[in-house]
């Protein structure tokens, strides 16, 4: 329940959610308030237009993310962890789920990794909306499709967070404190903070990089790609807000 309604309400203020709201409050409002609900629908207008350009979204992003890295010049990590990004429910062409395009990013770079410092592998991310763990089609297609053995699965986590301190129950026990984490570039703020707050030290491995705009012409042309970038700055915001005020009440 406590998922549902998390997402449920980060919907809401992700693009185009907010702007759905804004739209929704003229409405509301344009009954008694006709001078109110022009404002609110030109406001929402333009900030829709915004969101839905590389200009802002890509933008956006490249704020997120850390400076490229070479984790392979350090060899101190004992284990490298690979968070979920998703599932391809019902794959067809594989005769059930599998990993989607997010997913398959950080599994390559961890299966690049791997051949690269020899470290053993935990892929991490349940079933927070049922069917398969995310961790179990990872390990799948790491050892169908990279030939990467891996070494443990963290299957309950419904998110980051919980991704991090389950995998912390996983490698504890056996002496691993120090890990390769592997993520997106933009999302790699918001997983660091979950690792290292549940008492990992970790060595940022971020991929999947956002390009920074160039104000080419086509950067001010909206797109459903634009959007949905917009969309992940907007979740990684709130959830670094949400997780500092969990971790702070802790919980």
């Amino acid at each position: 329940m406590e998922f549902l309604i998390t997402n449920a309400v980060a919907g809401l203020l992700m693009p185009p959610g907010i702007v759905l709201l804004a739209l929704l409050a003229a409405l509301v409002l344009g009954w008694r308030r006709p001078r109110a609900l022009r404002i609110l629908v030109l406001t929402a207008s333009m900030a829709l237009y915004a969101l839905s350009t590389s200009w802002l979204g890509g933008f956006l992003l490249y704020l997120l993310q850390p400076a490229p890295s070479e984790p392979r010049s350090d060899d101190s990590g004992q284990a490298i962890v690979v968070l979920g990004g998703g599932i391809y429910r019902h794959a067809p062409e594989y005769g059930g789920d599998t990993v989607n395009t997010r997913g398959l990013i950080r599994l390559r770079y961890a299966a690049y990794l791997y051949r690269a410092l020899g470290k053993p592998v935990l892929t991490s991310g349940g079933a927070p909306t049922g069917r398969t763990p995310e961790a179990i089609a990872m390990k799948q297609a790491l050892e169908r499709d990279f030939l990467v053995p891996v070494a443990w699965v963290e299957a309950t986590s419904r998110n980051t967070l919980e991704n991090a301190r389950d995998s912390f129950k996983v490698l504890a026990p056996a002496g691993i404190k120090r890990v390769y984490l592997v993520t997106e570039a933009w999302h790699m703020p918001r997983a660091r903070y979950a690792f290292e707050s549940a008492g990992f030290s970790v060595i940022p491995a971020p991929t999947g990089y956002a390009t920074r705009p160039t104000g080419a012409p086509l950067d001010f042309a909206p797109s459903a790609h634009a959007l949905l970038e917009s969309s992940w700055f907007v979740h990684e915001v709130v959830g670094i807000g949400w997780y500092h005020l969990r971790v702070a009440m802790g919980r």
